[in-house]
């Protein structure tokens, strides 16, 4: 199916998954789900329940908390794996500012990609500190 070997490829360039093997990025491909969203629709809702992983594709989205912008998303980008880790609501609204396409892993897969792909663990920890940093940052420099 070439619309999978596509997927491998371009799940081999998201930061995330760079540092795994063809294998470990085929299993995660065989997991993984490929959405197309329409400009303006919302990817993830803030309050819901948090069921899955996201990684942009194609295009480009906003992160909204509360109705106002806090981010942007471009291909490559991830999110979605807090409500993962800590069964949470969302904690914000991802909304497609172009046409995109996710790769959506639910939070079974997730967590099994997480136990099998120790090099991921790592990095998404780092991502996760990055976004606690610039969090830390945003609420210093609003008061």
């Amino acid at each position: 199916m070439a619309r999978r070997n596509d997927l491998v490829a371009h799940l081999a360039e998201v930061p995330l998954f760079s540092h795994s093997s063809r294998r470990d990025l085929q299993e995660i491909a065989r997991n993984t789900e490929v959405i197309d969203f329409p400009e303006g629709a919302r990817i993830v809702s803030q309050g819901d329940a948090g069921n899955a992983f996201y990684v942009l594709l194609d295009g480009n989205a906003t992160v909204r908390r509360n109705g106002r912008k806090v981010g942007e998303l471009g291909p490559g980008d991830h999110f979605g794996e807090l409500a993962v880790l800590d069964p949470a609501p969302r904690n914000a609204d991802v909304v497609a500012a172009t046409p995109v396409s996710v790769a959506r892993l639910l939070v079974g897969p997730f967590r099994k990609m997480l136990r099998d792909v120790p090099t991921m663990n790592e990095r998404l920890l780092a991502g996760l500190a990055r976004r606690l940093r610039d969090a830390d940052r945003r609420d210093t420099h609003e008061h």
